[in-house]
């Protein structure tokens, strides 16, 4: 049994769903067994939860631990879905989520999972990179058929460029660390993705699957359809509103006839 923990070491917000369209998502990252089994406990009472970056260490400790509903682990993506019957609802659309190697795969499932967590409908077109560009275009039309591409490269990612330059679709950018040394652990293809010549393709941070899933979710989604804005206040509403426009000048004519 996991020791209890104090009550003060996190603070939920149940209030995201409103204010964003989808709930909280638990990055395991940093927090141990203990806080991570208190944080599902108390998200799940409303929505079914994703848990991110969970290693396979930590999943086997707390696979001993008492969880909500049924618990879905993926060990290539370090994804952990909690279903309660719960679950978001479904969005529109679909995304291609393309890699330029096999190296990259656990990035792109990372995204593929938040999404298919989130209702977004996705699918994963491996290993077309540059390297052999003949692959990449006999996927072409397949990518052209999804509403938005996330494309997942390490080494110099040439592969955004070559993608924006084809794809007319928004084009979300993953660089990986996933490279030799001048790679810089993901540094090189991510300014690769900033300094593009492509127009309008965007990034988000290195090996960051679930970043490109969630920007993915929120064009798709469009945001919340349930935001309330605050309202006028009764006064200000009650005040009558002038619709008169503003008195023209007298014409020149005029003047002269008075002169």
């Amino acid at each position: 049994m996991i020791p209890a923990m104090p009550p003060s070491d996190f603070m939920l917000d149940f209030d995201r769903v409103r204010r964003l369209g989808f709930p909280e998502v638990v990055l395991a990252a940093g927090k141990d067994t203990a806080q991570i089994v208190a944080i599902v406990r108390q998200l799940a009472r409303e929505n079914d939860v994703l848990v991110t970056r969970l290693t396979s260490d930590a999943w086997e400790e707390l696979s001993r631990e008492a969880m909500p509903g049924h618990a879905d682990y993926d060990e290539r993506s370090r994804t952990l879905v909690v279903r309660v019957g719960k679950s978001n609802r479904p969005v529109p659309g679909d995304v291609a989520i393309v890699t330029a190697g096999t190296a990259d795969i656990d990035v792109a499932e990372e995204a593929r999972r938040t999404l298919e967590y989130l209702g977004v409908s996705s699918r994963i077109i491996a290993d077309v990179g540059v390297a052999g560009v003949v692959r990449l275009l006999g996927k072409l039309e397949e990518i052209e058929r999804a509403d938005i591409v996330i494309a997942v490269a390490g080494m110099e990612g040439a592969l955004f460029s070559v993608i924006g330059g084809l794809v007319g679709k928004p084009i979300l950018c993953v660089p990986t660390s996933r490279g030799y040394g001048a790679n810089f652990e993901g540094l090189a293809s991510l300014l690769s993705a900033l300094s593009s010549c492509a127009n309008g393709v965007v990034a988000v941070n290195i090996d960051s699957g679930y970043g490109a899933a969630m920007a993915a979710y929120r064009i798709l989604s469009k945001g919340p359809k349930t935001w309330q804005r605050p309202r006028e206040s009764a006064a200000s509403a009650s005040r009558p509103r002038s619709t008169s426009t503003a008195r023209r000048p007298a014409s020149t004519g005029a003047r002269r006839k008075r002169s």
